[in-house]
């Protein structure tokens, strides 16, 4: 089943203000909050399908990758902003409901949840991509320093939130009793304080940490294009809910072939004889050199495609061409019997040029392209 468009779920134009699509978020939130909700799942699924909308559209980067590619921009190989969990939304997005009063509308409903503890910080890397590996995928190894939880590190409850993560607050009011929760400053919201620390590692219990971690690629990503992995990002204090890694693919540029999309471009350049008299050759690809035949009277301009040579598409919908531009290339250096030869064919009918107006011939080989 296809998604539905994630403006669509949050009921705002594609050109709304990040102000716009916070307020329609938080409207469509509350209506479905599980709290309000209770045993409704349906209410649940549309709970995660507007903050998974959120999730992307809230980010400047991720909705620009899905203005471009939809939600194949936003998946690929365990990428993307898709499967988010009930803790992952109240651990990202608890504070889009202006934290006391959501607390007090649901009557504290979300401070049990709140004390999950917050989210670590995301890291970013670049990584460079050939062609051949955007072409078909691939899977590479990095290394990446990340914050992680100290070996021997141990904690206990908070003793001012007593593990919840927040302070509570009940204030009598003409219209009952209302219910205010506002983000432990002891413990920062995780519900944990550290009880035990090996020497070298601060309050936090976080140390710096080289790991490798194993990326797979989907093909057909394209320069500029940022994937996330979940849960690879640096971990938050008391080591609970690490952030994502983001990763941007930079295309590297290749020495013979041009992308278009999933079309690869290759120049091919010819020497008039060549053209006149036809000729095989080979010319490469992504997959290697394949061979190639020319007939006698190629013009300049024409264009071949070799079928399927391409890039595989993103959504795994087939894979791209490769087309060749046929080029004459005229020397420039000739010797005196060469040139002779030549002055013998000037005035020969069959190398003057068509008649045909070049541009009624362009159209004419673009017909008999497509």
């Amino acid at each position: 089943m296809s998604k539905r468009d994630y403006y669509e779920i949050l009921g705002v134009d594609r050109n709304a203000s990040t102000d716009e699509i916070k307020k329609s978020y938080r409207k469509i939130a509350i209506k479905f909050h599980p709290d309000k909700n209770p045993g409704n799942s349906e209410a649940e699924e549309k709970f995660k399908e507007a903050a998974e909308a959120y999730e992307v559209l809230s980010n400047a980067e991720k909705r620009a990758q899905y203005d471009r590619f939809g939600h194949s921009g936003m998946r690929g190989g365990g990428f993307g902003g898709g499967g988010m969990s009930m803790e992952d939304i109240f651990s990202q997005f608890g504070d889009i409901f202006g934290g006391s009063a959501f607390e007090s509308f649901f009557g504290g409903g979300t401070g049990a949840r709140s004390g999950m503890g917050r989210r670590g910080s995301n890291l970013r890397i670049k990584l460079k991509l050939n062609l051949e590996e955007i072409a078909e995928g691939v899977e590479k190894k990095i290394k990446v320093k990340r914050l992680v939880l100290a070996e021997g590190v141990t904690f206990k409850n908070c003793p001012r939130c007593h593990g919840s993560g927040q302070i509570r607050k009940v204030v009598n009011t003409m219209l009952g009793q209302m219910v205010s929760s506002t983000t432990c400053y002891t413990c920062h919201g995780s519900g944990k304080v550290i009880d035990k620390r090996p020497s070298g590692v601060d309050n936090t219990g976080l140390i710096p940490k080289e790991e490798v971690i194993s990326i797979k690629i989907p093909a057909g990503v394209s320069d500029g294009m940022q994937l996330s992995m979940s849960g690879k990002g640096n971990m938050a204090p008391g080591g609970s809910h690490p952030g994502d890694l983001l990763i941007i693919i930079e295309e590297a540029e290749h020495k013979l072939l041009n992308r278009d999309g999933n079309n690869l471009i290759y120049d091919l350049h010819i020497s008039f004889i060549d053209a006149a008299l036809g000729t095989s050759l080979e010319v490469p690809t992504i997959d290697g050199k394949v061979k190639i035949k020319l007939d006698p009277g190629t013009q300049s301009g024409k264009i071949l495609r070799l079928r399927g040579k391409g890039i595989k598409d993103l959504d795994g919908y087939g894979r791209g061409d490769q087309l060749i531009y046929v080029n004459i290339w005229t020397p420039k250096n000739l010797s005196s019997a060469e040139k002779l030869k030549l002055e013998s064919l000037r005035k020969s009918p069959n190398f003057q040029p068509d008649p045909t107006p070049g541009e009624k011939g362009f159209f004419e080989k673009m017909k008999e392209f497509f």
